[in-house]
């Protein structure tokens, strides 16, 4: 594979880039005469955030390499269905501004671990604050760097690999250098830079790849010849059998049908975008919670328009490379998705686009958008895991009488231990076909569990701390039982029937609705029918929302209604 070509001013541009990036990290973390950095500052911003950085880092913390390369790598394997993840998110981003932040900002939250001692126990939360650091570190953060690493490694070098510990190195050092000194606060401003800079550069590439199949050139054009080329990448429902990924999978076994708007995918994405740490954290930060409200709504708006700038360049890629037949195969596909083991690297959709398509003078900004996404992402998730555990684990075990000074170096020692574990593992993860369908499968076995224990507990008064305790117990053996593959390990046995073989995204609407049942069959027998004491009291004006909160959530539900009617 040949390399990129870089000219002079795409080294500037790029050096602009971060050059910038660490002189605002540095620059808003920097200490205030007489005034002891405590915990609140360095792990909410001193809860000063505006509305409009709220809505910027949420969608820096949530865009990363998993979209510009993993779901444009699924958008060149499976299409726009894969852009449900995004305008689902929208929308769960509305029910969570207007019912979940109300309960979050009242109760003072620095950890949503911390919201499981209020509601349940302090038992209960230790497991889970166990559970959450590790997920961020050996899935979340680890993936991040591998999908970044990645990236640059395909772009810079030979894609074989070569460059892959150097790159994931440079990333974490690079969101080390601000993040772990100025705690949220420069992840939170930074990120307004970096959102800017991602939306800017991912549209750039949209657009250029665009124009490029137009036979006169012109977004427009290039978006009607998309669209007439290849309509079977523009359905938002997927159905059985009809879109095999070039990899040979059925791409049904990870959208299936109407599963994406009223099944499992609501576990998703009310999981990540109301009860994960790293994401939750900024609205926490807010001035107040309609402040926070606003952000939210910002970022849904954002949402809608992140597939322009991650899934279609993975269709265009898939487009410009398929064969007579319409399908791409190892034959038709340029050599640079094929791997050293001789298949096809979906996730190599988004860098071959850049390297064939984006002109000197414009790569160091889409780079440097590339780089913005991944290391806005890492520095979220590297603090959220050491706001968890210097709160949750250090503070109530290890050093109860620890002061602030102790526990902002605490925050900033288990942040670098975190990065320096992930940077470990992340080449590791090998070639997979899918990172962004990997990293959604294996936190999609502990999300179902995870949300029935928090939406029990936020709005049934009856639920239990024994019940939580089982129904987190019970999460993972009920996960795993429906989990697809399963059934192979039994082929041509009498156990073969007792297990079910379908899609992981409806393993976890059962998962989510058989722990549910456990945990309020446990809270029956506990209480009688009566409320548990430690019960969140919910009052009807807690929920109460600002005119712009609300005209804002009608427009993004007539835009959702409108693209699935027309892409269905």
């Amino acid at each position: 594979m040949k390399n990129i070509n870089l000219d002079f001013w795409d080294y500037i541009v790029f050096a602009a880039y971060a050059v910038t990036i660490l002189a605002i990290g540095l620059w808003v973390s920097r200490g205030k005469k007489g005034h002891q950095r405590n915990a609140e500052d360095y792990f909410l911003a001193g809860k000063t955030l505006p509305w409009w950085a709220i809505g910027a880092s949420l969608i820096a913390a949530n865009i990363s390499a998993e979209q510009f390369i993993g779901m444009s790598g699924s958008g060149f394997a499976i299409g726009l269905a894969i852009a449900s993840y995004e305008w689902m998110a929208a929308l769960t981003l509305l029910i969570v501004g207007k019912f979940f932040l109300p309960v979050f900002i009242e109760k003072k939250l620095y950890t949503i671990p911390e919201f499981l001692e209020k509601r349940y126990s302090t038992n209960l939360k230790s497991i889970l604050a166990v559970f959450w650091i590790a997920l961020f570190v050996f899935v979340n953060l680890t993936s991040v760097l591998y999908l970044g690493g990645l990236a640059i490694d395909t772009i810079f070098g030979n894609g074989d690999g070569s460059l892959m510990v150097y790159a994931v190195i440079a990333l974490a050092l690079f969101a080390a250098a601000y993040s772990l000194w100025g705690g949220l606060s420069s992840v939170a401003w930074t990120d307004v830079l970096q959102v800017t800079l991602l939306t800017i550069g991912g549209l750039v590439t949209t657009f250029i790849a665009l124009s490029h199949i137009a036979p006169h050139g012109g977004v427009i054009e290039g978006f009607k010849v998309l669209y007439h080329t290849v309509p079977e990448k523009f359905h938002m429902i997927v159905h059985k059998g009809e879109i095999i990924t070039p990899d040979g999978k059925d791409a049904w076994w990870d959208l299936p049908g109407l599963s994406v708007l009223i099944g499992g995918m609501w576990v998703a994405n009310l999981y990540y975008w109301g009860f994960n740490q790293y994401i939750i954290q900024r609205t926490l930060a807010a001035k107040s919670l309609r402040e926070s409200q606003k952000g939210i709504a910002l970022a849904a708006f954002l949402k809608i328009l992140i597939p322009l700038l991650v899934v279609i360049p993975g269709i265009v890629a898939f487009m410009l490379n398929a064969g007579p037949d319409g399908t791409v195969t190892t034959q038709s596909v340029d050599s640079s998705f094929i791997t050293q083991a001789g298949t096809i690297a979906n996730d190599r959709a988004y860098p071959w686009l850049i390297r064939q398509f984006i002109p000197i003078g414009l790569k160091g900004l889409v780079l440097a958008a590339l780089a913005a996404a991944i290391v806005s992402s890492v520095a979220s998730m590297v603090n959220s895991t050491s706001t968890i555990f210097t709160m949750d684990i250090y503070k109530p075990y290890i050093n109860k009488h620890a002061g602030d000074k102790q526990i902002v170096f605490t925050g900033r020692l288990t942040a670098g231990v975190a990065l320096l574990i992930a940077v470990i593992l992340a080449p590791l993860l090998g070639s997979l076909p899918q990172v962004f369908q990997f990293i959604q499968e294996y936190t999609g076995i502990v999300s179902p569990g995870i949300l029935a224990i928090f939406l029990l507990g936020l709005f049934w008064k009856k639920t239990t701390n024994n019940a939580a305790v089982w129904g987190a117990l019970a999460s993972i053996p009920v996960a795993l039982y429906f989990k697809t593959g399963n059934k192979g390990w039994f082929t041509g046995t009498s156990l073969e029937s007792l297990f079910p073989d379908i899609p992981w995204m409806n393993q976890m609407a059962y998962t989510f609705l058989a722990v549910a049942a456990i945990m309020i069959v446990i809270s029956l027998i506990e209480t009688h029918g009566t409320d548990d004491k430690k019960a969140i009291k919910i009052r009807k004006e807690m929920f109460a929302t600002e005119p712009v909160f609300n005209i804002s959530a009608f427009i993004i539900c007539i835009i959702l209604v409108v693209l699935y009617t027309v892409f269905w």
